[in-house]
């Protein structure tokens, strides 16, 4: 047993909050830390958000606390609450490691912990996963309180989470999700970047991204695979063979680090760039790139070598993307495809930085000239656009990768709309690839994690998934084969690419039926004592989850796709239908009220009662979102919900009824 001082790693999680200040800790620079965050609070908000602060804490430590908040606030534009940063360490134990009553709420705190392990989280120390905003909690009192209350749960009680802060214990029953999580859900007028900023600094509201503030992040893993489908039919998609093609992107953090990873495993040459210097050498340590250049004369003959050769070759680039399209531009180095998956969801806030500044001097502007920041990142974005447009006339097929970024080129002023001046003139990857070929059908991003914390576990877990995949693709319709024959791919070869960062996890892309019959597998094995327990979830990144106009929803063309009825319907539908835990979300990849996102967590035992849950959850999680694209008149979704109706005689869903596009000439 892991022993820190006087008290084991049990008795730590079960104390929660110390009655003894432990003593400050130093500030470990080597750490990739978020940056500083905007003065944006007046002196009385100040005061209120220690105020706020404080109020985690009893009465007697209040006079030597205020001083350190505050010093805190000023310093960092948030209080994180250092201090309580507990000293054991942080990693995704076996989920028999953990105190409690209920190994449902010891599978949770298992994957808090996987969320803030430091080879998985971006910011570790300020609670913060990915996406440079993406939080678990605002601060470590919420952490440590948290985690307590799951100690103390029984499977009769729901833990209530208001953006980071465990609002408490309830009763409930064994039926209902043993934790509810909400992040950043405020009234719809009060959704600007700076509203987020300042409720956020006051400790009353937190950015949960997506899978970060659900508990389900799994790394890059967990979008590697999404993304290496993207890629491959981005390929198909304009005829290319990847052997020797050209892929250029940017992006090494959480989600946009797994782009180099799959450009590998897809088979062509990739550049990413990136200027922060920890991240690429974190990315570089675990595999995720072969090469890192920091020359871009190196980098352009380099990739001139590569092209030549027909190599499969990931190489980051230390540096500003907008200096690769344009030098590439000059080269007449031809790009194949082309996207950007930095963080434009939080330009103004280390997000995305501007060419012509290192990243040193890029976050001291942020910091102290926020309003010259956020020029020069508008100036970028116009740049940015105009070297992508010239790259396009030479054939390049660009897309947005539902990262904002055509979006706040947009509104920087940049030239990336189409002639009839709403539209983009580039799709978003969702609309031209995901959407229609994925999404519709009803395949979306199905992960679990093993619980034992055990590789051989995991290993089995992809054989039987593979062993059901193979038997299901034998009878699958046309219409679904090249899905299926992608994912038995993925899972035979996933073991080979090392993806696992963190605890024991898979994804797979599948639908309703495959997930469905994975997870029966799954929880048959548990029972016959083979493998341990497992826990289900997926991306938010999803055919049901999310209602995101410029990403998930981006193919809905009946007018509906900034609705959000889908994603609320689906956690309702979840938190009944046998959910573990659930979660709805303000924000996600694109940006604080540009999205509405849910998630979910599932524990199998291997009882019965796991069985009958995951039926009766799993088929409701995807059917909902089939249903909704479906009533858009898309095509893949109507077959795909006739096909759910003849297998479920309880399903009974509107179709809609297709009109004459002559009867309005």
């Amino acid at each position: 047993m892991e022993t820190i001082s006087k008290y084991s790693f049990k008795e730590l999680i079960q104390m929660g909050i110390p009655d003894e200040l432990p003593s400050p800790k130093p500030y470990e620079t080597h750490i990739n830390h978020a940056p500083k965050r905007k003065d944006i609070l007046s002196e009385d908000e100040k005061k209120l958000a220690l105020k706020n602060a404080l109020r985690y804490f009893e009465a007697k430590h209040h006079a030597v606390l205020l001083p350190e908040f505050r010093e805190e606030l000023e310093k960092y534009g948030r209080i994180y609450m250092y201090r309580f940063r507990p000293d054991y360490k942080m990693y995704a134990r076996p989920i028999s490691e953990y105190p409690g009553k209920s190994d449902q709420a010891k599978a949770i705190m298992l994957m808090i912990q996987n969320n803030l392990d430091y080879a998985v989280a971006q910011h570790p120390h300020e609670l913060i996963t990915y996406g440079g905003n993406g939080a678990v909690f605002q601060n470590w009192a919420q952490y440590l309180l948290t985690m307590k209350y799951l100690s103390e749960m029984t499977n009769e009680q729901t833990l209530v989470m208001y953006s980071g802060h465990p609002m408490g214990l309830f009763p409930s029953n064994p039926d209902a999700p043993r934790v509810v999580v909400t992040n950043g859900m405020v009234i719809p007028n009060y959704s600007k970047p700076d509203d987020w900023e300042k409720m956020n600094a006051l400790g009353v509201s937190q950015y949960g991204q997506m899978t970060a503030g659900s508990y389900m992040y799994i790394g890059p893993q967990g979008i590697v695979h999404g993304t290496t489908i993207t890629v491959l039919n981005g390929f198909r998609k304009i005829k290319k063979d990847p052997k020797g093609s050209l892929f250029v992107t940017s992006g090494l953090g959480g989600m946009s680090g797994a782009q180099p990873k799959a450009g590998t495993i897809a088979g062509c040459v990739t550049v990413c760039a990136e200027v922060n210097p920890k991240i690429t050498k974190i990315r570089h340590e675990q595999g995720w790139i072969n090469e890192v250049v920091e020359n871009i004369d190196i980098l352009v003959s380099r990739v001139q070598r590569a092209q030549a050769n027909k190599e499969t070759v990931s190489i980051a680039y230390l540096g500003n993307i907008v200096d690769v399209w344009e030098r590439f531009e000059q080269e007449n180095i031809h790009i194949d495809l082309g996207s950007d998956q930095t963080s434009l969801h939080n330009p103004w806030a280390g997000g995305y930085y501007p060419v012509g500044l290192t990243f040193e001097e890029s976050n001291e502007l942020m910091a102290k000239n926020p309003e010259l920041f956020k020029t020069k990142v508008k100036e970028t974005l116009i740049r940015h656009a105009a070297a992508v447009n010239k790259h396009t006339q030479k054939g390049t097929y660009f897309f947005d990768y539902g990262n904002a970024f055509l979006l706040e080129a947009s509104r920087a002023g940049a030239d990336v709309m189409a002639t009839d001046g709403i539209h983009f003139k580039y799709p978003s990857y969702v609309q031209d690839i995901m959407g229609p070929m994925c999404f519709d059908y009803g395949f979306g991003p199905f992960r679990w994690v093993c619980a034992s914390g055990s590789h051989d576990d995991l290993a089995k877990t992809d054989k039987i998934a593979c062993q059901v995949l193979e038997k299901m693709a034998l009878t699958a319709p046309e219409e679904i084969q090249q899905q299926m024959q992608d994912n038995i791919k993925w899972i035979k070869e996933a073991q080979k690419n090392k993806l696992v960062v963190g605890s024991q996890a898979r994804i797979l892309y599948a639908d309703a039926e495959g997930r469905m019959q994975i997870a029966k597998a799954f929880n048959d094995a548990i029972a016959n004592n083979e493998i341990g327990p497992i826990i289900l979830g997926r991306d938010h990144h999803d055919v049901s989850g999310t209602d995101s106009p410029y990403r998930e929803t981006s193919n809905i063309y009946d007018g509906s796709s900034f609705t959000a009825d889908m994603a609320i319907q689906n956690v309702i539908g979840d938190s009944f239908r046998g959910a573990t835990w659930v979660s709805i979300h303000n924000g996600g990849g694109v940006g604080w009220g540009e999205v509405i996102n849910g998630g979910f967590g599932m524990v199998l035992d291997g009882t019965k009662d796991s069985e009958r849950r995951l039926t009766s959850m799993l088929f409701w999680d995807v059917n909902n979102g089939i249903a909704r694209r479906n009533w858009a008149r898309n095509e893949g979704a109507i077959f795909a919900i006739k096909r759910a109706m003849e297998t479920q005689p309880l399903l009974k869903v509107t179709i809609p009824n297709s009109v004459d596009d002559s009867l309005f000439s």
